[in-house]
């Protein structure tokens, strides 16, 4: 799981290490979020109603679910099981607290926070131009007390320059791999 605040970068690093790794593939979430131009349901996010939302809550069907500035995120266990069928090691990008709740639930879950200094994330959110100053704003103050947080998680990635990270991110993607596939052979 790949986890930290809003603009870090962890989207734009799981891109960049995806093609080394053929078995693995990113698990999409699913969101009460509107649709933004460009984005395709089921390919960026599974967009659903609040209702659907609730009642996939209800049904169990998540296998992690937070309320983010106004909005709901999610992991259906469905998606996972949709990607374990194809064959690939599953790789979620997560809101920290979600990331929290898998690792409670899976000992085995590895965890990786990027970060990077809370001017570079205010300028990267207010460069997406994708919210409101005010939504920007609620990220900004959720993105300073989710790093407080960093020392929860398994591993730490500075995003501070892009390809230095994402080699670290491969790295540590390797290790955990090979430590997999040696704990399976065994």
């Amino acid at each position: 799981m790949v986890t930290g605040p809003s603009g870090a970068g962890k989207g734009t690093l799981i891109q960049l290490v995806l093609p080394r790794f053929p078995d693995l593939a990113p698990a999409v979430s699913a969101t009460t979020r509107p649709q933004r131009p460009g984005e395709e349901d089921g390919v960026h996010y599974h967009f659903l109603s609040p209702d659907d939302f609730q009642a996939k809550v209800e049904a169990g069907e998540f296998l992690e679910y937070v309320d983010y500035v106004g909005n709901r995120y999610g992991t259906l266990n469905s998606e996972i099981d949709r990607l374990r069928a194809a064959g690939k090691a599953p790789l979620l990008e997560l809101e920290t607290e979600g990331a929290q709740r898998v690792k409670r639930r899976d000992d085995h879950a590895v965890t990786i926070f990027v970060t990077a200094p809370v001017e570079e994330l205010e300028r990267r959110l207010r460069k997406r131009a994708t919210e409101s100053s005010g939504a920007i704003g609620e990220r900004i103050e959720t993105a300073k007390r989710q790093l407080e947080l960093q020392g929860q998680f398994d591993y730490v990635v500075e995003n501070d320059d892009r390809e230095r990270a994402a080699d670290a991110l491969a790295a540590i993607i390797t290790q955990e791999l090979n430590g997999a596939a040696t704990m399976a052979a065994q």
